[in-house]
């Protein structure tokens, strides 16, 4: 069954959604380590940056690994 790139663009919204809470909580709780004071408004606009990224890199993966299963290339 063929997953539609509104599905595809789902799961990596709700994917990513995770990862940015788990990204700015290991931020707020490594930063302090490496002696990096950043205020909780710059953690969440690092972690926004990064989740932007990482949701055009996740669908962008997810539609090749589709087309690449549809055209029984490699698989």
């Amino acid at each position: 069954m063929r997953q539609s790139k509104r599905m595809s663009l789902l799961e990596s919204l709700i994917n990513v959604a995770v990862g940015y809470c788990v990204a700015v909580s290991a931020q707020i709780m490594i930063f302090p380590l490496f002696g990096l004071d950043v205020a909780l408004a710059d953690n969440l606009a690092i972690g926004a940056i990064f989740t932007g990224i990482s949701i055009v890199r996740s669908y962008t993966l997810r539609r090749m690994f589709e087309e690449i299963r549809v055209r029984k290339v490699w698989v």
